[in-house]
């Protein structure tokens, strides 16, 4: 059987860059605040005079992954495209970057799992690649937030955290058993589905609300997150979904050369890292510089950390998320 490697990786964000101070001239905050409750210093938006889109994001990030897989656009023979904000309502991003990459008439699919979207994605293409369907897949998850958030102190509880930026991935069939994917592990609980949700853009709203009402008090129409109970779930969650994934290959935290999270909070990552007994450097983490970018986050860290050195061949790398849905996951690749 075919095994899946990460042949490329790659990552795009907007130049503009919003600290936490600059958010206090806007907002009732300050560095401090910020700081303490989510370790992030600045973000990236994009400039409300500029040309980034969330799928305009995910193809830059997308030809980065494939050239530094050494391939060409036309090498790419299915792509996974994981974002909660895309260009339209419908259709999805995935076709978008089909046609900006000029790639054939492949196939092109969307993945809506939110923070967790990049973990299904990777899991979705695994299996593709097992059973010899594709060769080559492009994986992205990218996100543009920041025209959706409520800047003002009334949403300053989530609209400090979020970034926009994208990530990608070539993901290859290899037929050497000593690398690649060993393991996927995804879970949901949609008992728990608003308490970090955004209900207002809903089809069995549109004339009512959307057309009629356009009541601007209507706060569903911006994202809604329940954060203590979020940080609860979080916490056993990332815990629980990694340690599945260790026991079934037979491995424990000690044996993880790199953990990536999902960077949507700097505490949690430090609570995990702590619980799971691993060392500071076992740890990557960039929401300081970034914020939470949802599905682009682990992405954008796993391409910065390949650059900085922290990956070497032969590592055992645990990428993990958790977010809306709730939904969960994790991937264990020997890298």
């Amino acid at each position: 059987m075919k095994r899946t490697v990460i042949a490329g990786v790659g990552h795009y964000v907007p130049e503009n860059v919003v600290t936490n101070d600059d958010l206090s001239r806007i907002m009732e905050t300050s560095d401090e605040w910020i700081q303490e409750r989510t370790g992030i210093k600045e973000r990236r938006w994009v400039s409300s005079d500029g040309e980034d889109t969330t799928s305009g994001m995910g193809t830059k990030a997308a030809r980065n992954a494939i050239a530094d897989a050494g391939l060409k656009p036309e090498d790419i023979d299915f792509i996974i495209f994981a974002t909660l904000s895309p260009d339209y309502y419908f259709p999805g991003p995935g076709v978008q970057v089909q046609e900006n990459l000029g790639i054939d008439t492949v196939g092109a699919l969307d993945v809506r799992n939110q923070c967790s979207g990049f973990v299904y994605g990777l899991s979705v293409a695994d299996q593709f690649i097992k059973t010899g369907m594709y060769k080559n897949i492009l994986l992205i998850g990218s996100e543009l937030h920041s025209g959706g958030l409520d800047k003002t102190t009334r949403g300053r509880g989530v609209s400090v955290i979020f970034g926009d930026g994208a990530g990608a991935v070539v993901l290859q069939a290899s037929d050497d058993q000593s690398k690649g994917v060993l393991t996927t592990k995804l879970h949901s609980e949609g008992k728990h589905a608003k308490e970090l949700a955004l209900l207002g853009p809903a089809t069995a709203r549109w004339v009512d609300r959307i057309i009629e009402d356009a009541d601007p008090e209507d706060m569903s129409y911006y994202p809604y997150m329940n954060g203590n109970f979020v940080f609860k779930h979080a916490v056993t969650r990332f815990q629980e979904v990694i340690m599945e994934g260790l026991n079934e290959i037979g491995k424990s935290p000690e044996d993880i050369d790199l953990l990536i999270p999902h960077q949507a909070n700097l505490r949690i990552s430090q609570y995990i890292q702590a619980k799971m007994g691993l060392a500071p450097e076992k740890v990557f983490n960039n929401i300081m510089k970034y914020g939470n970018t949802t599905a682009a986050s682990i992405p954008i860290a796993l391409s910065e950390a390949k650059a900085a050195g922290k990956l070497k061949e032969g590592d055992l790398l645990c990428l993990a998320a958790f977010g809306s849905g709730f939904t969960w996951g994790s991937a264990l690749v020997q890298f």
